[in-house]
């Protein structure tokens, strides 16, 4: 027979508070490792509850009466096994070993938060209270404080103590279900037989008690109700069960009163512990941790007023360092947390402040994470050891991963090559070597390609890929982080203008807030001419394309903003004396140059036209840069600005006053880059090169070599960079007409980044000759950069 059910004297919330400190007193932990005994338990209990719950739908099937416990577990199945399933995807196999456990008592050898969750189920009959819960674990905590991973615990301990309760009420359905068919099948003898001979009444009753039926209140309380109130032979049965019942000092009404007790009680915590597991669905699981952790509210202390502000996945990364640390040092994870705000207030204290160096996320994810390791006395293990040795020197171990790789291939081609070769290489005529060689070229270059494919594959298995810190900004974006969203193009046709202030009314309509401004970046088509006849009607339509939208979006707007939401920066055409044709300056790079000059007020000569008030644009910090055919998902625009607030992510310049340039922090943040469904599907072509389409909503972030070794990312033209730190290092610094493809060279001057758990979505080339065209120019572009970078050969 099972356990008893979790049902203890009931607890009030002040009585749960007084307990969770007692409990506390009593609880001692060991640190032997156990077998886990958790994820066995709960396939057990999946089977019960499942077997019981087919023979509650058989006897249903039947038309025999169930309890209304039972009612409940069968009607509510599908929620039952809806949370065995989730419980054991929360609970993998060894992760309660990871947990303290207790060393004596009823559950000695099981993790202590287990052993509290099945303290709050039974204290509450199954009714669990989101207010009793908090202060019972805050009141244990005052006593003794748990760690973030037992916090977390907390919602799938609950889940499993109720399904233990649930399989223990269950099981005692069961085995009434089963004693009172029994009474059943007896009474229905006795009444066949009192109908048709009642002096062989008798004789079944003496069977009945050669059977030694179990006297329990099921049994009585059914057999009871069958034959009362019918003839009078029946009777004997009745007086039999009195007589045996009265030598253990029990009478029939009072087994018959106890049972209606058990199933009112087994109604009432079926019916709780169902209510409890749809309650656990709903609670907000982070709130409740962030609330009663210590660790929490350690570093809430930030000397820099940052952490409180941060989103919720980046303060969660913040306390899973706290606990990687206090799990190889003799700290405990508060202290590890108190270590880390005090190095925070020491640099505050430092003159000149450093904002990123007083933030407490700077000694836990970032540089200062060694001086913090060292001053505790972590004990690092390997594999944290090893990302250490590589992180001195990423490229070192890059490069000579993939050239001792190339290395190996090559030797093993060779070896399979000239394994079966009659004659040694050295008497080889020459026409022969000439063929040898050229093989092992393309070899050589075969191998290299998969040396890089097996070290891209074997990097993220050393370093771990680790999202960028991200302010949160889900209220909005502060005044202080204004930002543009241009989209630097061309105006061709009316028809292209339409489609182009379409898709910038989309984006606003996807990322709308009040600091978030949108523009047309514009040039008109290379000309022999500096001025076309419909370049006027193309311009007008323009204006009037952004000024519709301004009037549309300014009446009964539910947000107050300065300026309007939609611009338009258009350009005139200059002479290119290289290509020798009229075109706008420098093409991207050079909208973007005058941009900023515009936004620092300085570029209004460069723009013959600009539509929208101004009034707001001096006080842009960041531009988000898209592509003509580049989607911006919603609240995208709001991530891209929230990661470049965050003063982890801040620009900070250096170098040589006449060669400046970005060395900590990112100038450029990059997002990833899907391509659309409609363009995926749209040709044979884009369906075989296309890649993978669509936004994935269930990655959060992506591993990707270079931004995990060395903290950078490729600029490929799409993202947001900071005005000033962008003007700063790059106003001027290129030069004209000599640099195509200039997103490589912004990048490594700025040191662009990778927001990896963000994605914008694009075009794929729908004809193989246009990505011919487009590789062709990117070929291009790096032969110019290689050609400027390059020393030049006198």
């Amino acid at each position: 027979m099972d356990a008893a059910p979790l049902r203890a004297q009931l607890f009030t919330a002040e009585e749960m508070e007084q307990h969770g400190r007692h409990l506390a007193t009593t609880h001692e932990l060991t640190r032997r490792s156990r077998r886990d005994r958790l994820l066995s338990r709960l396939g057990d209990n999946e089977g019960v509850l499942a077997d019981t719950c087919a023979l509650l739908a058989q006897s249903a099937d039947q038309r025999h009466p169930i309890t209304p416990a039972g009612e409940w577990l069968l009607d509510n199945f599908h929620l039952i096994e809806e949370e065995v399933r989730t419980a054991k995807r929360h609970l993998p196999p060894g992760y309660s070993r990871e947990l303290p456990r207790l060393a004596s008592g009823d559950n000695a050898g099981l993790p202590r938060v287990y052993d509290l969750a099945l303290h709050a189920v039974a204290h509450g009959d199954s009714r669990l209270g989101r207010g009793s819960l908090s202060r019972f674990i805050a009141s244990y905590q005052t006593v003794k404080p748990l760690r973030l991973g037992e916090l977390w615990a907390v919602p799938i301990m609950l889940r499993l103590a109720l399904i233990e309760n649930l399989r223990r009420i269950a099981s005692r359905v069961a085995e009434s279900l089963a004693e009172r068919d029994l009474a059943g099948l007896w009474a229905d003898r006795m009444i066949d037989v009192a109908e048709r001979d009642p002096k062989g009444l008798i004789l079944l009753v003496a069977d009945m008690a050669r059977s030694q039926p179990p006297m329990t209140a099921p049994f009585v309380a059914e057999l009871s109700r069958r034959l009362h109130g019918r003839t009078t032979a029946l009777a004997l049965p009745l007086t039999w069960v009195e007589q045996h019942l009265g030598e253990s000092h029990q009478t029939i009404e009072q087994l018959v009163k106890f049972e209606a007790q058990s199933q009112a009680a087994a109604q009432v915590s079926v019916s709780n512990s169902i209510g409890s597991l749809r309650l656990l669905a709903a609670v907000d699981w982070r709130e409740f941790v962030e609330t009663l952790s210590g660790v929490e509210h350690v570093l809430r202390g930030d000397p820099a007023d940052v952490y409180a502000r941060m989103e919720f996945a980046t303060r969660d990364s913040y306390r899973h360092e706290v606990e990687r640390i206090a799990r190889h040092c003799d700290a405990g994870e508060a202290e590890v947390a108190s270590a880390a705000v005090q190095l925070a207030r020491d640099a505050a204290l430092a003159l000149p402040v450093a904002l990123y160096r007083s933030h407490v996320g700077y000694w836990l994810v970032d540089a200062g994470q060694a001086q913090l390791e060292s001053k505790l006395g972590m004990r690092a293990p390997l594999g944290h050891r090893v990302r250490l040795v590589v992180a001195r020197s990423p490229l070192a171990w890059f490069a000579g991963a993939i050239l001792t790789t190339t290395l190996l291939l090559m030797l093993v081609l060779l070896a399979i090559a000239t394994g079966g070769m009659a004659r040694p290489l050295a008497a080889l005529p020459l026409g022969a070597w000439v063929v040898v060689a050229g093989a092992v070229a393309a070899s050589l270059i075969s191998a290299s390609h998969l040396a890089v494919a097996i070290v891209n594959w074997f990097a993220p298995l050393v370093v771990r890929p680790r999202a960028l810190s991200r302010m949160d900004f889900s209220l909005g974006i502060p005044s202080e982080s204004r930002t543009l969203v241009v989209v630097p193009t061309m105006l061709s046709s009316t028809h292209g203008i339409d489609a182009l202030a379409e898709a910038l009314e989309v984006r606003y309509l996807a990322n709308r807030d009040a600091h978030l401004h949108f523009a047309l970046l514009t040039d008109f088509l290379d000309a022999p001419a500096q001025a076309l006849p419909g370049d006027d009607a193309l311009l007008t339509h323009a204006r009037e394309c952004i000024e519709a939208l301004n009037r549309r979006y300014s009446e009964g707007v539910e947000m107050p903003r300065s300026g309007d939401a939609f611009f338009l920066f258009h350009r005139p055409r200059c002479w290119n004396a290289a290509d020798r044709v009229w075109m706008g300056r420098e093409r991207k790079r050079g909208k973007l140059e005058d941009l900023n000059a515009l936004l620092r007020g300085a570029g209004h000569g460069r723009f013959c036209l600009v539509v929208g008030n101004t009034v707001a644009l001096p006080g842009v910090r960041y531009v988000i840069t898209l592509d003509t055919d580049t989607q911006l998902p919603r609240e995208a625009a709001r991530k891209f600005v929230a990661t470049m607030a965050h003063p982890l992510n801040r620009p900070r310049c250096g170098g040589r006053a006449q060669a400046p340039r970005v060395v900590g922090g990112y100038g450029i943040l990059q997002p990833r880059v899907g391509v659309s469904l409609a363009a995926a599907s749209r040709t044979r072509y884009g369906q075989l090169f296309g890649g993978d389409a669509g936004i994935d909503p269930y990655t959060r972030a992506v591993s990707d070599v270079y931004q995990d070794l060395f903290g950078e990312g490729s600029f490929i033209g799409k993202g947001i960079y900071d005005v000033d730190a962008f003007e700063h290092v790059l106003g001027g610094r290129l030069p004209e007409g000599r640099v195509l493809s200039h997103d490589l060279l912004e990048g490594g001057y700025a040191r662009s980044g990778l927001i990896s758990d963000v994605e914008l979505v694009e075009e794929s080339p729908a004809r193989y000759d246009a990505d011919v065209k487009r590789r062709h120019r990117w070929m291009r572009g790096d032969w110019q950069i290689a050609a400027w970078v390059l020393p030049r050969v006198p």
